[in-house]
């Protein structure tokens, strides 16, 4: 057994260079501060004590340096995986509850198992069913409905937490005259100051330098005695080893989002590690590899009491920009988690959580996705349904339902669609031997004798009925002078059951009006399929041609009158002489 082959790091880190260690250490200094903040916030987004992101912020990326194949992927806690978490384990427990707190645990390690037998058995092609439009849309509701649910601690007043747009609305609306400004202006400023500063550089970590400022005003002009909610005390200490309580009970329950999650966080790392691996030619991604790692990095984490984890594209992107080579850099970051968590929890007592609501508000604004909507209702109507159909339905009905109802939908798409392909009639470009659609370019030579169609799509049960519906429209239109029939077989690939029956019917029905039937281009496996079903001893291989030229040029010679029991082969050598 080849060992190397398994853990990524028994390849990288024997070739490991001395002029990597300076890129190396300054992102992962740079990724670790970075991760402080977004920890501590992206576990009050998932409805947990802040302790438990700086957890997910340490365990996960140690076990991603070792056996993850991306060279810059960082990761830990995300702001929509944590608001799944809070969304699908809010409805079994109260959050910020020890039972809560449990679920979440157990929740990480589920993720992680179904991630590692994605894995292992070749399932990352599942996540194709996340189309782009579905993602793009669900991220941009995610990101809406975290930053509603931080208005309460941006402005200073207790609301109940909510998947559901209109809920927060209303619960707003009704604490309007019970804000408390101070915290508002620090929350303002906050959301103001990390925007201007990644607008200037996104080297800069602003999340840490608003955090750092914000403690010191605090503590130094009294804000908490006049009304300013902070965070107050925070455990201090490395994670403690524990098994998570597998309940058969609270599995069951947790399995359908343990599911969603272990999809999405898969789609989020290896969405983020493709656009970065382009910018590198010294490895590959592997995404059968990514799922074991992200797997593996869930379910260990669980035992050290973290939620679920995946990549981070803002803190990845600082990572490959500060001039990480390899996953040393997240062990330099998990450093200094580790280093916090032995020494700095008690400094985040006095962070206000009006600030913490702004930087979680700054963050869910770079989910936001405008470019794609308005580049879809230029090329794609339907994708644009897809994805304000995911959108509104996350923001309305619920985090779970608006992906899997994008998920349904795309499917319902792609099956409509498959039922009626495009089909278009050809007509010969004067002087040339190609054939292109009549209602796409002029002057196309048209013989009134010839009907050739292509038909862009695979042949089978779902659009047979719609094939044979506009053979028989055309064939209408050129009325008693057609004579003859090619249909060109480019672009199928596979004939099932019904597609057999269907040509078999079209046959039938064309004999009995004296019209040839032909085709053009088929391929083998086509052709096999037509053998093995008897229907090409009907057709016969002297109706099979290598182009529409050749079909074309055989009608006007009038060639058809060949024994029956000429092969292909021979007949397109007698066609090439």
């Amino acid at each position: 057994m080849n060992i190397k082959k398994h853990v990524p790091i028994l390849q990288w880190l024997p070739n490991y260079k001395k002029s990597w260690l300076k890129g190396d250490l300054y992102a992962g200094l740079t990724v670790g501060v970075i991760l402080i903040p977004q920890g501590i916030a992206y576990a009050i987004i998932a409805g947990l004590p802040p302790i438990y992101g700086l957890y997910t912020a340490l365990i996960p990326q140690i076990v991603y340096a070792f056996l993850g194949t991306s060279r810059q992927l960082a990761v830990g806690p995300a702001a929509m995986d944590s608001l799944i978490v809070a969304s699908g384990i809010g409805l079994l427990a109260a959050m910020g509850t020890e039972h809560f707190i449990v679920l979440a645990i157990l929740l990480a390690f589920m993720v992680g198992f179904f991630q590692f037998l994605f894995g292992i058995f070749h399932l990352g092609f599942l996540v194709n069913f996340l189309s782009r439009p579905v993602i793009s849309g669900f991220t941009s509701g995610s990101a809406i409905i975290i930053a509603l649910n931080q208005l309460g601690n941006l402005l200073g007043v207790g609301l109940d937490r909510s998947n559901q747009v209109q809920t927060i609305v209303i619960e707003i609306w009704n604490e309007v005259e019970h804000i408390h400004w101070l915290s508002f202006l620090l929350g303002i400023l906050t959301i103001a100051t990390i925007l201007i500063l990644k607008n200037f550089n996104k080297k800069i970590p602003a999340s840490l330098i608003v955090v750092i400022l914000s403690i010191l005003s605090v503590y130094f002009f009294g804000f908490e005695s006049k009304g300013v909610a902070v965070l107050g005390e925070i455990p201090r200490g490395l994670p403690s080893f524990s098994i998570p309580s597998f309940d058969r009970g609270l599995m069951e329950e947790l399995s359908g989002l343990a599911l969603t999650l272990g999809l999405i966080g898969f789609m989020e790392a290896i969405s983020i590690g493709k656009s970065i691996e382009v910018k590198h030619n010294n490895y590959r991604i592997r995404p059968n590899k990514e799922l074991i790692a992200l797997g593996f990095g869930n379910m260990i984490g669980s035992f050290f009491q973290t939620f679920p984890a995946t990549a981070g594209f803002a803190r990845t992107a600082v990572n490959d920009q500060s001039g990480a080579k390899t996953p040393l850099a997240s062990l330099f970051a998990a450093a200094i988690i580790a280093l916090s968590l032995l020494f700095l929890t008690p400094t985040f007592y006095f962070l206000p959580e009006a600030v913490l609501a702004g930087i979680i508000i700054a963050a869910a604004y770079s989910l936001l996705d405008f470019s794609m909507p308005k580049n879809l209702l230029s090329f794609n109507i339907r994708d644009l349904i897809i994805l304000n159909s995911t959108l509104i339905i996350t923001l309305f009905v619920g985090i779970k339902e608006g992906i899997l109802a994008g998920i349904i939908i795309s499917l319902v798409m792609l099956i409509y669609k498959s039922t009626k392909p495009h089909i278009a009639v050809l007509g010969q470009v004067p002087g040339t031997h190609f054939y292109r659609n009549v209602k796409r370019f002029n002057d196309l030579i048209i013989d009134k004798e010839l009907l050739i169609i292509r038909f862009d799509a695979q042949l089978h049960f779902a659009n047979t009925t719609y094939f044979k519906d506009k053979l028989k429209k055309f064939e209408n239109e050129k009325g008693s002078s057609l004579k003859m029939i090619i249909i060109d077989g480019e672009s199928l690939n596979a004939l099932d059951s019904s597609a057999i029956y269907a040509l078999e019917e079209i046959h039938n029905d064309l004999t009995s009006q004296s019209i040839e039937m032909t085709f053009s281009g088929l391929k083998g496996p086509v052709r096999d399929a037509m053998a093995k079903s008897k229907l090409m001893k009907k057709i016969r291989y002297d109706h099979c041609f290598m182009s529409i030229q050749e079909a074309v040029d055989c009608f006007r010679k009038n060639c058809f009158d060949l024994p029956k029991n000429y092969s292909f082969q021979e007949y397109t050598k007698q066609s090439n002489r």
